[in-house]
């Protein structure tokens, strides 16, 4: 590793550019620049470290968003490595880490939903899946979503109607749900449907999965003849249904001709924003798409921010994203043969990237090229309306400026069992869902919602203080003049200085539009009225913390409910809780099994099993 050392507080003009570059191997690597204070500004790989750092510091002919970096780099680090596709994974697991300014910077994402078809069950089951696939099965996908994987599920448990509920529920029933009442499940559970015939319905869902639509159709078309021509006009109605069900779903589908498996990826930018639209192309079947909006450089190429796209996207660590077999894109890249070599290296398979096809490809990637045009010009205007209302809340609270991130906290509970505490984030594009927090209280009296908010801000500015996150620019708390008292004496036990604290006191008809704004200033609380701009903001902002804290309540209410009424067994520990609750999935469960059932779970003998079945039925 080489490194030359940032300046002092005089900035760029200490770093000696040109004594540094002698030192420079021409070795492949990655290099980051770094500001003056040791922050990383950017992170780039060279198959010549010597000649791709020296390009920074020509005299002249440098873009704008290179010149305003360069204007920045008080010291550089290189990293060498053995080959130019190692210095491309190095890049990408340092953009992640460091998140550099002048990188284009793609959001991290959880893994991709899949469906997932069980094969060693007598009756198999159908579920939406996310994470390592270790369940022996098949594995359809990635959907782009979970709502994509919702809509498939609907359809198929309409039409073929296989089994979706869990293993512990399946095992234990000893009567149709409602699934089989409406018409979504053939039960067999309970032995209504044989073996053979559930198989069928399994075989069909798997050929409907795999882009087998037209192979699907003419098996139910030949089927549906021979049930016809057998006077069996019940059965004939039915496979009639199927299709055309089928047919619906395949009209509403763009097919790709054969069986591909594609990803293809539109793009457009403006000044300070790109939209990147991904098509999911699975089995020849579209099963969805998906919109990023990263910020940009000045002066960033469409093809610049597909590169960073498909590096990110494709080549980071820990995101569980299947890589296809074939990538079309809405613009060429450069070093295209070089991070085909790298997804070809994670996939174990040769992968293509195009960007000029033809025919029906042709006219996926224009689908994908239109889609993220309009997209981005929706988001741009929606991003518009947001600096709006910041505008017009910097007004409201008589702020300098606007306020570039804001945060929002709210209580949750019912007769102060399981409470919990949100917090949400904004900023100035809108929520930043992904550092939303919530906070189980502890150890205050049933329905003190003053001591529940106190205990959730200072565990939550202790943490910002010590620089885990940014501090907001206001704190909004959902509530009067005790929350908003309760918030500005943490904040000042703390330390915490400029945070703009702000109570949403709902007015006397609980109305929305009529809140009372509520600001702490020097210690004192005064009304102001809000611009109804900024109102909306605020709202937004305050059901949004609602939103979330009942979200967390409601899992945490039920979670406590699970299990408390096995804690008051004699005999039931904490093992055994365990091993009951992973055993039959849950607590209703439990309370339906039999004392035989209950036997079979480890740890649970004959008499513990008498107590669980009389306590849980005695219930």
């Amino acid at each position: 590793m080489n490194r030359a050392p940032p300046g002092d507080d005089r900035g760029a003009t200490d770093f000696d550019a040109q004594r540094f570059l002698r030192t420079l191997t021409e070795r492949p690597g990655v290099y980051q620049m770094l500001a003056a204070d040791g922050a990383v500004l950017y992170v780039g790989k060279a198959k010549n470290l010597r000649k791709r750092v020296a390009s920074y510091f020509r005299a002249s002919g440098l873009a704008s968003k290179t010149a305003a970096l360069v204007q920045r780099i008080a010291g550089v680090e290189v990293a060498v490595t053995q080959t130019e596709l190692e210095a491309l994974i190095l890049e990408q697991n340092l953009i992640k880490q460091y998140r550099p300014a002048f990188n284009i910077l793609f959001r991290d994402d959880k893994s991709y939903p899949y469906l997932y078809l069980s094969d060693r069950d007598e009756f198999p089951r159908l579920a939406m899946h996310r994470g390592a696939k270790r369940a022996k099965g098949s594995y359809f996908g990635p959907y782009p979503n979970a709502l994509a994987v919702r809509e498939t599920l609907a359809f198929l448990k309409k039409t073929f109607r296989v089994r979706q509920c869990e293993d512990s529920v399946f095992r234990h029933r000893s009567r149709p749900c409602l699934q089989y009442q409406i018409g979504r499940c053939t039960a067999p559970c309970v032995g209504y449907i044989e073996a053979a015939d559930y198989a069928r319905d399994v075989q069909r869902t798997r050929l409907f999965l795999e882009g087998k639509g037209r192979e699907l159709t003419r098996e139910l078309e030949r089927e549906m003849d021979a049930a016809s021509n057998r006077l069996d006009f019940e059965r004939a109605a039915a496979l009639r249904d199927q299709i055309a069900a089928l047919r619906r779903i395949q009209a509403d589908q763009i097919i790709e001709a054969g069986s591909g498996d594609i990803d293809v990826i539109g793009v457009t930018a403006d000044a300070e924003r790109a939209c990147v639209h991904l098509l999911y192309v699975r089995r020849g079947r579209m099963l969805g798409s998906r919109s990023f909006y990263p910020a940009i450089p000045p002066g960033a190429e469409p093809g610049e921010v597909l590169a960073e796209f498909v590096s990110q996207h494709y080549l980071e660590r820990g995101v569980a994203v299947d890589i296809p077999r074939e990538l079309l894109l809405g613009a060429a890249i450069e070093e295209a043969e070089l991070l085909e070599s790298a997804l070809a290296a994670a996939a174990g398979r040769a992968v293509a990237i195009r960007s000029r096809p033809r025919g029906a490809r042709a006219r996926l990637l224009e689908t994908a090229q239109r889609t993220a045009e309009q997209n981005l010009a929706g988001h741009l205007a929606a991003s518009r309306n947001t600096r709006q209302r910041l505008e017009a809340l910097a007004a409201t609270l008589s702020l300098t400026e606007p306020p570039q991130r804001l945060e929002c906290f709210d209580i949750s509970h019912s007769s102060g069992e399981a409470t919990v505490a949100s917090c949400v984030v904004f900023g100035g594009d809108g929520p930043l869902k992904s550092q939303y927090r919530r906070f189980n209280i502890q150890g205050v009296s049933a329905g003190d919602d003053y001591a529940a908010m106190e205990q959730a801000l200072t565990r939550r500015y202790r943490r910002l203080q010590q620089g885990e996150e940014q501090l907001p620019d206001v704190l909004f708390v959902d509530g009067g003049r005790g929350q908003l008292g309760v918030a500005q004496r943490v904040l000042d036990e703390l330390g915490v200085v400029g945070v703009q604290v702000v109570g949403v006191a709902k007015g006397s008809s609980r109305k929305p539009g009529l809140e009372t704004l509520l600001l702490s200033v020097a210690g004192k609380s005064r009304e102001v009225v809000a611009d109804p701009r900024s109102l909306l903001l605020i709202q937004q902002i305050r059901d949004e913390a609602h939103r979330f804290a009942i979200s967390g309540h409601r899992g945490r209410r039920e979670r406590a409910r699970r299990s408390s009424r096995l804690e008051e067994i004699p005999g039931v520990g904490p093992k055994r809780r365990r091993e009951l609750l992973r055993h039959f999935g849950g607590l209703d469960s439990v309370a339906r099994a039999s004392v035989a059932d209950l036997i079979k779970v480890p740890g649970i003998d004959r008499k513990v099993a008498d107590a669980i079945y009389t306590a849980l039925r005695s219930g």
